[in-house]
């Protein structure tokens, strides 16, 4: 069975050495009275809880996976799963970084990030339940009713229940515009819909009293595309005036989806009929309060990658320093032993190595956007907020595709290093691998995050938000430029921000033509530009590491390592996929589609 240490040291290398977050979030009225023994006891606690309760129930979650009952539309997830959820209560968890108006704990979103990567490691499945319930309460926070707040917040901050978003329908994914879904107004204010959605994460289950549903749907006279979607609040239970639940709403799972990975997740088919349900903001306007969740939930995929990298990686570095087979190249490593551990051989490092890497580059710069979002959620300056949320608006699309690609890459390459024993469901890996697969998908897929970033982060407003953070690496440049012992960080550093700004520029004046230029350059350009902010992180690391190496700490010694391969063998890529951006939209479209 796969185990699970929680990345403690590495999370506090980049909380306290390198980022220093508690001077970040110290400036901030909500958060003045943070400090690290704080952060680092939540973190370990949230490390035992990670490891000791969900991490035992990820493999045998997977192969038992969840029932339906077809008559009372009742899910049941596999054994353990709600008694792990009674403890995750039990211990207050979900309120962490919630509003303390409302029961929550007020402690900053970076440490929930934090906590929600260390149980996406022990078990992505398991972590999905109350994974959206955050979305639905940022939504809810941002844009309900105070009679909607005064009924949803406390028991989605306590957890007594959960909170899902219901947008996909069998005909529509991404195009939301498309959706039927229809709410019918009622002389009481509420409204009654009707419809079908699919792929509904948690949509039912029976570890909580009621699950609050947030459900896209069209108004009678609602104008044609996404400029007519309203947002609802629909609960499985109706909720009397006293908070006690009332009768049984009319949405229901009608089906579980068969899935590739998470099989210990229900991913429901809900159909509402006659569902009660109340409006969410504005009319017509339901897409705005949704891209509150949708952004929450983007950020959230983009973790369970990063949590899946360092587990796997985790597994696979212990089971490369324990299996032996063969002998280095070189001559015996081991010559009291039958055969070398394959640790030895080059190509086993490089996957090793690839996987270290994006997944501590990951979580550099996911703890990065964090507490970025924290202060554009919590500073009292206007200013300061705004360009906080433009560059998480500008980041947000990078998270998500950057790391769920990254994720791809590093499980298959741990499953590799286990060889033939990789595919067994008993070691883990390949559970690992199909759960990863899934996460370039959700939250819209990676190639919509890639037209997100450059057609409208970036090519949107002429490069303003990109320009800004370029200017952050510029400035780290410049600072260490005359530093000769980070010469072989900061250059090539420079010359993929160099290189960004050209390839940006190129790209810009060919969909000024075309606009159909930005989809043939997108995913390579996203990529391109992910590997910059990486790079952006990875010497920031580095420079601390080189600070501190005389210390003896090998910790500082092996992030050097790391470092140095992530300069040496990933950021390379970006040659290619530069050419690729560049070679344009005529070899995709020439052919004509009757020929496919």
């Amino acid at each position: 069975m796969p185990q699970y240490n929680p990345p403690l040291r590495d999370m506090q290398f980049v909380m306290h050495e390198v980022l220093n977050v508690v001077d970040q979030l110290k400036a901030l009225p909500a958060h003045a009275d943070i400090d690290a023994d704080t952060i680092n006891a939540v973190l370990e606690e949230g490390g035992k809880f990670a490891a000791e309760v969900l991490a035992p129930l990820n493999l045998s979650g997977d192969a038992e996976g969840c029932s339906l009952d077809k008559t009372t539309h009742e899910v049941s997830p596999p054994k353990g799963f709600k008694e792990a959820y009674a403890k995750y209560v039990e211990g207050g968890w979900p309120s962490l970084g919630c509003d303390p108006e409302f029961g929550g704990q007020g402690l900053p979103l970076v440490l929930n990030q934090a906590f929600y990567e260390m149980m996406n490691s022990a078990n992505q499945a398991w972590t999905m339940y109350p994974g959206l319930s955050h979305g639905a309460y940022e939504a809810l926070h941002a844009h309900g009713t105070p009679e909607q707040k005064a009924t949803y917040l406390p028991k989605l901050t306590s957890g007594e229940w959960t909170g899902t978003m219901c947008l996909t329908e069998p005909h529509c994914g991404t195009d939301l515009g498309l959706l039927r879904s229809k709410a019918e107004p009622q002389a009481d204010g509420t409204y009654k819909i009707n419809g079908a959605k699919i792929f509904i994460s948690a949509g039912e289950h029976d570890m909580v009293s009621n699950i609050v549903h947030l459900v896209l749907a069209r108004l009678p006279d609602a104008p044609e595309g996404s400029k007519g979607i309203s947002l609802f609040v629909v609960p499985k239970f109706l909720v009397n005036a006293d908070g006690t639940l009332g009768k049984r709403n009319g949405i229901f799972c009608a089906g579980l989806e068969h899935k590739m990975g998470i099989h210990a997740n229900s991913t429901c088919q809900m159909v509402l009929e006659d569902a009660v349900g109340t409006m969410v903001g504005q009319p017509n306007k339901g897409l705005a309060a949704m891209f509150v969740m949708m952004n929450a939930a983007r950020l959230g995929v983009g973790n369970q990658s990063l949590g899946l990298t360092e587990v796997a990686y985790q597994n696979a570095a212990a089971y490369a320093k324990d299996r032996i087979q063969m002998r280095a190249l070189s001559g015996p490593k081991s010559p009291d032993k039958a055969a070398d551990s394959i640790i030895v051989h080059p190509d086993v490092r490089k996957m090793l190595l690839t996987a270290r890497a994006y997944a501590e580059g990951g979580r550099a710069f996911s703890t990065y956007v964090a507490v970025t979002l924290d202060r554009a959620l919590a500073s009292d300056d206007a200013d300061e907020r705004k360009e906080a949320e433009d560059e998480v608006a500008l980041l947000t699309p990078i998270i998500k595709a950057f790391i769920t690609d990254n994720a791809w890459i590093s499980t298959s390459h741990c499953m590799q290093v286990f060889g033939g024993h990789g595919f067994i469901h008993e070691w883990g890996m390949e559970q690992f691998v199909r759960d990863a697969r899934i996460n370039m998908i959700y939250e819209g897929t990676n190639t919509i995050q890639s037209l997100d970033l450059l057609g409208r982060k970036i090519l949107g407003d002429n490069g303003a938000k990109l320009k800004k953070f370029g200017k952050k690496i510029a400035a780290f440049v410049e600072e260490e430029g005359t530093n000769e012992a980070m010469q072989e960080f900061i250059n090539p550093l420079a010359d993929i921000g160099d290189k960004v700004t050209k390839l940006t520029t190129e790209i810009g004046m060919k969909a000024f033509q075309n606009p159909d230029e930005v989809g043939a350059a997108a995913v390579d350009y996203l990529r391109v530009v992910g590997h910059m902010t990486f790079a952006y992180f990875w010497a920031r690391m580095a420079k601390v590491a080189l600070e501190k190496q005389a210390s003896g700490d090998k910790f500082y010694t092996a992030k050097l390592c790391t470092a140095r391969f992530y300069f040496a063998k990933l950021l390379p890529e970006t040659a290619s996929l530069i050419r690729t951006a560049r070679a344009g939209l005529p070899s995709l479209m020439e052919m004509d589609e009757a020929l496919f």
